[in-house]
């Protein structure tokens, strides 16, 4: 990541916090620690951040309190190819007529490419999505309601008459920040708030994830693996990470990125 940009999501995260450890900034980044150490004592000098012990601060402290994880704009530029490979796969899965969960997220914002042809009720949490497809789908498309998180593009709402109650589904589709052993993770409480209510309003949940996820980890479990139906990753995924899912009974659903590329270019000709 260029320095321009780990500047950028440096800036942006104690915008959202009050303090941001060096750790959290490593993540976010995928950075070494003497690389933001270097970062912030640069971003200190310029006065555009406050270096405090073991992290930084906003010179003016944020009025709104933020999610943790890097912002949709970062996110969406890693394994994009991956991810619209992943998100054909699962539109390959729906039917029309069927109600269908999209959760917010950068691979499952590809589906909307997808879905354009399609005549489904679509429930999300996320704002891109659904005016992507008002603007080029006949999809039925309903919005929970709350706040909307500017830098994931996102609205949750920590209360439960955010109409998620009033809709059915016959499938969820949800990325996550990692996924492992003992199930699906994220790293933010009022993610797993949420996201817990929708899945509760599905039949079956389908996890779209490129296969880094399966080698990150995260403090927070969303839920385990006998709750996935399907798992759809890449062809980067391990045989161990395989395995794991078979031993689950999840089904697993290998997307060839080579087919999306083709796709894609197709639609584009």
């Amino acid at each position: 990541m260029h320095e321009k940009e780990r500047h950028r999501i440096i800036l942006s995260a104690v915008q959202e916090k009050p303090v941001v450890t060096v750790q959290e900034m490593v993540d976010l980044t995928d950075s070494s620690e003497a690389t933001i150490r270097r970062d912030i004592a640069a971003l200190h000098v310029q006065k555009r951040l406050r270096r405090v012990r073991g992290g930084a601060e906003a010179i003016t402290p944020p009025q709104f309190i933020g999610l943790a994880g890097r912002p949709f704009s970062v996110n969406e530029t890693i394994n994009a190819a991956q991810k619209r490979a992943i998100a054909r796969d699962a539109v390959e899965l729906c039917k029309d007529g069927e109600p269908i969960i999209i959760n917010g997220g950068t691979t499952t914002f590809q589906m909307v490419h997808f879905l354009t042809g399609r005549r489904m009720p679509i429930f999300t949490n996320s704002f891109p999505i659904a005016e992507h497809l008002l603007k080029h789908s006949k999809n039925t498309v309903m919005l929970s309601g709350g706040t909307i998180y500017r830098e994931q593009n996102i609205i949750l709402s920590p209360f439960d008459n955010d109409v998620t109650r009033n809709f059915y589904a016959r499938r969820m589709f949800m990325g996550a920040q990692g996924l492992g052993p003992l199930g699906l993770m994220e790293g933010d409480p009022l993610l797993i708030q949420a996201e817990q209510k929708l899945i509760d309003q599905a039949d079956e949940l389908v996890v779209l994830v490129d296969s880094s996820k399966f080698r990150k980890r995260s403090s927070l479990i969303l839920c385990g693996l006998s709750r996935i139906a399907t798992v759809i990753t890449d062809d980067g995924i391990e045989d161990r990470e395989a395995k794991m899912l078979e031993a689950a009974g999840v089904t697993l659903v290998i997307a060839r990125t080579t087919a999306a590329n083709k796709e894609e270019s197709s639609l584009q000709a």
